[in-house]
């Protein structure tokens, strides 16, 4: 009865839901991206799900990940999800994996399992997903959001190309800030989720055609959809291929990593002569109040250099870190010296100021 709407369609039928109760999915990320397709495969009946996510739940991830709720937050993404999913379908195996995804543990894990789900956020995790995948032989199902447009794909599946074949490198470091940074649309992943977990019911059932060697995107607020070719590179995927001995010894060292001298925003207000400098765009919210900040949007921050102080040193921040550290990195590059980055973003350095207020009070 739980999968009768199946089973009554002459596409899938009883044998068709049997291959989805034997199929194994791994989904890298319960996110915004993985909230929805995790949700799907589980009602659709999944045999084994495993979810791997080492992040925890916050109050700005409510917004867009509809499996979790306020009495989840602090908890571990993979495992409030697992208990979430357990209880919309108890006939399945769903497998927490609390940790991150790194060259030592990838090619193991992705050897368990029949379909690979990305459904990460960050360049590093997706050129590892994909080249694991190329190696373990497994079909990719891939998908990115970006404000009000979103991408789904399929690779590496029956000879198609892969995301390296799409993408060949990383992009340049700090080029392409993500939605702490950016925003997007919160039912954005949920339409973009749903499209993965379509392609991976196509995969299993063998039905309709897959997105290989396509590139679908979308556009949330014209509600256009394009797609366009992927071709295969044979000297891309065998580059991988070629490498696979030595996969485990690698290390994340991609150029989009910014390395820059950071600090706390409580070692900073215990110090004088520093001056603080907020690098967020002037429509962008909540305001630091209680500090006398410098506001300087990174955009402009080369063009106003004049406003910086040559003597303090100067404490930068953003929204959640990112931003601040590429404008360290810019005024690093302009030998302008005593720059730092401060670890909180802007809601977490105007909590710190209220608690000092109460403290001094």
């Amino acid at each position: 009865m739980r999968y009768n709407r199946h089973i009554i369609l002459s596409e899938i039928g009883q044998t068709g839901q049997d291959k989805i109760s034997n199929a194994k999915v791994l989904v890298i990320g319960a996110g915004g991206l993985g909230c929805p397709v995790l949700q799907y495969l589980t009602a659709a009946g999944i045999g084994t799900i495993g979810i791997m996510d080492f992040d925890v739940v916050e109050i700005s991830n409510l917004q867009r990940q509809v499996l979790f709720g306020t009495s989840t937050l602090g908890k571990n993404k993979a495992i409030a999800a697992k208990q979430r999913l357990e209880d919309l379908n108890d006939a399945i195996s769903i497998i927490a994996y609390p940790e991150k995804l790194t060259h030592l543990n990838a090619i193991d894990l992705f050897n368990q399992y029949d379909i690979i789900v990305d459904g990460s956020d960050n360049f590093e995790t997706r050129y590892l997903v994909n080249d694991a995948c190329i190696i373990t032989n497994k079909p990719l199902v891939f998908g990115s959001i970006y404000k009000f447009e979103g991408q789904v794909s399929v690779f590496n599946y029956k000879n198609g190309p892969s995301y390296r074949c799409l993408f060949p490198n990383p992009p340049k470091k700090g080029s392409v800030p993500n939605c702490s940074e950016i925003g997007v649309l919160g039912v954005l992943p949920g339409i973009i989720g749903t499209m993965q977990a379509n392609e991976v019911l196509k995969i299993i059932l063998d039905l309709g055609n897959t997105l290989s060697g396509k590139l679908l995107c979308y556009n949330a607020l014209t509600l256009q959809n394009s797609i366009l070719k992927i071709n295969r590179s044979e000297e891309t995927i065998q580059s991988v291929l070629k490498d696979k001995e030595n996969f485990h010894e690698k290390e994340i060292d991609f150029i989009c990593k910014i390395e820059v001298a950071t600090v706390s925003i409580e070692a900073m207000l215990s110090k004088k002569d520093i001056q603080f400098i907020d690098v967020r765009e002037a429509h962008e919210h909540p305001k630091v109040e209680g500090l006398e900040v410098t506001n300087i949007p990174l955009s402009q921050l080369e063009n106003n250099l004049d406003k910086l102080d040559s003597v303090k040193k100067k404490a930068i921040f953003c929204q959640s870190g990112i931003r601040s550290k590429r404008a360290v990195e810019l005024l690093k590059k302009l030998d302008i010296k005593n720059c730092y980055s401060v670890n909180e973003g802007a809601v977490d350095i105007i909590k710190h100021i209220k608690e000092q207020d109460k403290i001094s009070l």
